[in-house]
């Protein structure tokens, strides 16, 4: 009598996602719960894209998304299975200051609070991240410290070529990753569009990545240890009219941070974009200046140093949440492509996962 056939099991896809800011980690971690394999690459050492921390003496800063907001119902039940990560910053209300430290106007609505992971801002993707990278989630990997530099499908799949730095010794070898049956690019536009250009499979949609506007953005980052209490103004956060500077915050007024003083100075887009390539100590001199005019605080700092963002604040955005190739598996997705919160790039990253797991069914 003839044996009965064993069932063929189809093997699940295993998906490349390029990047570990909210985008990434959402899409692999909501991939990963509908039972598909993920690997996720990240060229800095940790997860958290813009929302990062920036790790100082006198205490940490957050140097990229400030906070964020719960509009979105799905964000909100997301967020909620790591509530303890988060508090809510008590900055909703926020002045508005000319360039001569002048209250112009108060802005802000009682209802849509801000809120902040602790300790830091990355602490919300790191706790996201975490099954995926300790292993909880069987097939799923992150591996930083590796830069996707290339794409080349070869009949079905395909294979990546990276820059993998050496932790230990720092030294960086090129080496080819692979195979993946889907790539999904959760980079900023402009990486996004050069790594596309790099393969040898280019989808329709292409040119429409180029068209996303985004601007640059100095950060500048101060401390001031020598203080007993907080300095300036009896405010903690304000938006700025001034032609340097854009946003201040006092990073000490923050939930679970440390109470020495500190500041986070954000210099406005077109400021940005003007001195987009200034070594570092004439913007710290410039900004540093602006800072004072607007808050009174001309003590000099015992900390400053700054962040460039290259691709920090979206101005023309895609205008859908991704973009999809079903027969190159190649996808897009990021908070570029419908704003620049860190719930749009929860919602792209969302939708993006949904629409790939449902396609496999």
């Amino acid at each position: 009598m003839p044996r009965p056939k064993t069932p063929t099991v189809k093997a699940q896809p295993h998906v490349a996602i390029i990047g570990a800011g909210i985008a990434g980690i959402t899409c692999a971690r909501t991939l990963a719960q509908a039972g598909m394999r993920v690997t996720v690459f990240e060229k800095s050492r940790g997860c958290g894209g813009r929302m990062s921390t920036r790790r100082s003496p006198f205490g940490d800063f957050d140097h990229g998304a400030q906070y964020f907001t719960m509009r979105d119902p799905r964000f909100e039940a997301a967020l909620a299975t790591t509530a303890q990560t988060i508090k809510r910053w008590s900055a909703n209300t926020v002045r508005v200051m000319d360039a001569n430290g002048q209250v112009l106007a108060t802005t802000g609505n009682p209802s849509d609070a801000h809120w902040v992971p602790v300790p830091g801002m990355n602490a919300l993707v790191k706790a996201w991240a975490a099954p995926l990278q300790y292993g909880t989630l069987k097939g799923c990997n992150v591996v930083s410290q590796t830069r996707i530099v290339k794409l080349r499908q070869h009949g079905q799949q395909w294979a990546l070529e990276a820059e993998v730095t050496d932790p230990s010794s720092g030294v960086t070898d090129t080496q080819t990753v692979g195979n993946f049956d889907h790539v999904v690019l959760a980079i900023p536009s402009a990486q996004a569009h050069a790594l596309l250009a790099s393969s040898n499979e280019k989808p329709d949609w292409q040119s429409r990545i180029a068209d996303v506007l985004v601007d640059p953005c100095w950060t500048l980052m101060l401390a001031y240890p020598q203080a007993n209490q907080p300095i300036g103004p009896h405010w903690n956060v304000a938006r700025s009219i001034h032609h340097r500077v854009s946003w201040v915050a006092r990073e000490s007024s923050k939930p679970g941070r440390s109470t020495v003083e500190r500041w986070t100075v954000q210099a406005s887009p077109q400021w940005s974009q003007e001195h987009v390539n200034d070594a570092p100590d004439r913007v710290i001199a410039k900004l540093t200046k602006a800072f004072g005019e607007i808050t009174g605080i001309r003590v000099t700092p015992s900390h400053a140093e700054v962040h460039r963002w290259l691709y920090a604040q979206t101005r023309r955005p895609l205008g859908q949440p991704f973009l999809s190739d079903s027969t190159r598996q190649l996808s897009v997705c990021g908070d570029w492509c419908l704003g620049n919160r860190v719930e749009n790039g929860f919602v792209s990253g969302l939708e993006l996962a949904l629409a790939l797991a449902q396609n496999q069914d």
